[in-house]
């Protein structure tokens, strides 16, 4: 989850878990930047059940200069959004990547990671899921969760998807889960909920059919994405324990696998922070 999103959630709970996560966080960022600049032996294979704070070793080399990255092999856009001139794959100066650039005004036209946002509503016991009516993964079983829009927060955009796919009206109860695919540049957060009176649920215009899941139920090898199973299977880990947490972790996917594929991921670094579990009555 996006620092500054929990910042909000830790200046509502002071001295809570949502602190740690912060924390938590800064640390795994600090020690990125620590793997960049001093050239870590990485590992070569990951877990998902990976201890946070893994013995780091580094290299007593100095650090080479970035490599020029590979020029990508086709545009993403063609035409400026300033005043539509043509676009040329081009570094700028100030840069190392390469980017978007507008050849008569010199607009620089970034493409950055998308967020996706949504719920796991839990009613009664039961976890609400809806089966896709739209491709990628027509007929298969998901959760409410969509892109999120400008002017809208992550909660909002949670809340807001939800109604749309699951015709459900909901209250965000905490945050759940984070979780970053690079190979397709999007960044997946989603929330736990509990349903409002009267409450009713239905498919939306993307849905065929929305149900409630006892958690022995849900159809994992009928899930459409592999961010979805992964927390589906965490969510209901934690039912087991009697205890949530709030995970955050990097989804790795084979490249030219298919979004619900089982065996083409792997996740990594894998945070999981406990919390205190919600009363009966909160759900």
């Amino acid at each position: 989850m996006h620092l500054h999103t929990l910042q909000g959630w830790a200046g509502l709970h002071t001295g809570s878990v949502f602190c740690k996560v912060i924390n938590r966080l800064r640390q795994n960022s600090a020690l990125h930047r620590m793997q960049q600049l001093s050239r870590v032996q990485q590992h070569p294979t990951y877990s998902a059940s990976q201890p946070t704070g893994s013995a780091v070793t580094a290299s007593a080399q100095p650090a080479k200069p970035k490599a020029r990255p590979p020029k990508p092999t086709q545009l993403r856009s063609h035409f400026c959004r300033m005043c539509g001139g043509k676009l040329e794959l081009a570094i700028p100066s100030t840069e190392a990547e390469w980017r978007h650039v507008c050849g008569s005004c010199g607009y620089v036209d970034y493409f950055n990671p998308k967020m996706v946002v949504g719920c796991i509503v839990e009613h009664e016991g039961k976890i609400l899921l809806c089966r896709r009516a739209i491709e990628p993964c027509c007929g298969l079983w998901t959760l409410p969760a969509g892109y999120m829009e400008l002017s809208e927060s992550s909660v909002e955009g949670a809340v807001r998807e939800t109604f749309e796919e699951a015709n459900a009206r909901v209250e965000v109860v905490a945050p759940y889960s984070h979780f970053d695919i690079p190979i397709i540049g999007q960044a997946y957060i989603l929330f736990r909920a509990k349903l409002l009176e009267p409450y009713t649920f239905g498919p939306g215009e993307e849905s065929l059919e929305t149900l409630l899941f006892r958690p022995e139920e849900i159809p994992f090898e009928q899930i459409a994405f592999s961010s979805i199973a992964v927390a589906l299977r965490h969510y209901v880990e934690d039912l087991q324990r009697g205890k949530f947490h709030i995970h955050h972790g990097v989804i790795d996917k084979r490249p030219g696998s298919g979004p619900n594929d089982p065996n083409s991921f792997v996740l990594r670094n894998h945070i999981s922070i406990p919390t205190e579990l919600p009363t009966q009555s909160r759900l």
